[in-house]
């Protein structure tokens, strides 16, 4: 008699969608409450945008995904769209909206059964009043993140909602970095090397050497929580000083209709080290972030002639400019043409630097200065750090980082003390009345 062949089982459908094993993992698990601790670029939102969508409509729940700010927002709802968009899902979309002058937006995702997706940027007061599942998208990165978490987590009391959380790290100051021991989440923690073996395509050797902080890369690649505790600014100090509104401008010409009065701060570099021009304005109280010019390896005939063309603007009132070592000759130049009274020279010392570090670190602390949302900035202004020497004196330094040796914190540093220091302008002087003598031919 035959052998009789084996049922043949019908081979598993390839997803419309391709994922790599760890993805398709998050993706198909029904856990409730979920930690991801996930490295840069492998796939966060990606993955967690489409599993909020699957889970909305298969368990007909509104999907509310909260983002550190209105960029990150618009991005992660870009991602839903083009997941429903490949899925073939009919939706209506919704776009920006507006809330009592906060200049709050949001965006929503209508899909079949009047399943809506919503999209926040992290505030406190905008994610107050909705019902249903939440994704909380680099929860690391938002300010005021116990009180959004507040704010949030009555969310889920109703219907068994769900609620995903998903970062790399920022630090140990942050509620991300607690929730991690919270038995009550199942926690995933995916390192670069991880994803690679899982079939992320990236030459992690290259990625490395290309980075050039082995600090900056166990943080942002190893998932490590970095001790903040010799930085200068914690994340947290710095996140609160974010303003997403703000666009400095990045051309002197975008300046020119400025009617406020400017203060500049300029750190120059050459092939090692950025050349950073920071320009702030005083509204109120506030030091707020007009401009930043960024020179890569730009020679000094370009700093100089960007830099003439700045003080050339009459709202600007003062400028500190570096003049230690490659900043000498060009600060000369611009104080013998604009004058002492709107360029000063600032020569870096130790006991200078510590005065600077403090003076910007009073104005984070106090919150009364704002910068743009922009990873750039924020991982410079971080990287500075305070030690203390066998003297028991106080050290500022920084690592020198994707090109920048704190280039922007010493810029912005720079704007301050021109701020603080800036000559006051005369408004009016109380004379006599002016007489004539009558002498001469009338």
């Amino acid at each position: 008699m035959p052998k009789q062949s084996a049922t043949k089982q019908p081979a598993r459908p390839k997803p419309i969608i391709p994922l790599h094993p760890y993805q398709l993992r998050d993706l198909e698990s029904n856990d409730r409450f979920r930690w991801n601790c996930w490295a840069r670029q492998t796939g966060k939102s990606f993955t967690k945008s489409l599993r909020r969508i699957i889970r909305g409509i298969s368990c007909r729940r509104n999907q509310i995904f909260l983002s550190a700010g209105m960029r990150q927002s618009r991005e992660l709802m870009l991602k839903a769209r083009q997941h429903c968009q490949v899925l073939q899902i009919t939706t209506q979309f919704k776009g920006s909206t507006y809330f009592n002058d906060m200049h709050f937006t949001s965006s929503e995702i209508i899909l079949p059964g009047g399943v809506r997706i919503i999209g926040l940027p992290a505030n406190p007061q905008t994610a107050r009043g909705y019902t249903g599942d939440v994704l909380l998208d680099e929860f690391a990165m938002h300010r005021d993140d116990r009180d959004i978490w507040a704010a949030l987590f009555p969310t889920l009391l109703r219907g068994n909602g769900e609620l995903d959380i998903a970062s790399t790290p920022k630090g140990k100051g942050n509620l991300f970095y607690e929730l991690r021991n919270n038995p009550r989440f199942t926690t995933d923690t995916l390192t670069l090397p991880d994803a690679i073996k899982q079939g992320l395509n990236v030459d992690i050797v290259a990625l490395r050497e290309a980075c050039n902080d082995d600090l900056l890369f166990r943080q942002e690649f190893l998932c490590e929580f970095v001790e903040e505790a010799t930085a200068l600014l914690s994340y947290d100090q710095i996140l609160a000083c974010v303003d997403e509104h703000l666009a400095p401008a990045e051309n002197v010409t975008d300046l020119t209709s400025d009617s406020g009065d400017l203060y500049i701060g300029v750190d120059i570099g050459r092939l090692h080290d950025l050349t950073v021009v920071w320009v702030l304005q005083i509204n109120g109280d506030v030091l707020s972030t007009v401009g930043i010019f960024e020179l890569s390896a730009a020679p000094f005939r370009a700093q100089q002639a960007m830099l003439h063309q700045l003080l050339s603007l009459r709202c600007v009132k003062k400028c500190c400019i570096d003049a230690g070592g490659l900043g000498m000759q060009l600060a000369e130049e611009l104080l013998t043409r604009f004058g002492k009274h709107r360029v000063e020279p600032v020569t870096f010392t130790s006991s200078l630097k510590s005065s600077l570090a403090g003076d910007l670190r009073i104005a984070v602390e106090n919150k009364s200065i704002r910068i743009p949302n922009r990873d750039a900035i924020i991982n410079d202004w971080h990287s500075v750090e305070r030690s203390m020497t066998s003297s028991g004196n106080f050290r500022i330094s920084a690592p020198r980082q994707h090109g920048s040796h704190a280039d922007r914190f010493w810029a912005a540093a720079l704007a301050v003390r021109a701020a603080h220091n800036a000559y006051a302008t005369i408004e009016s002087v109380n004379t006599k009345p002016l007489s004539f003598a009558r002498i001469g031919a009338w």
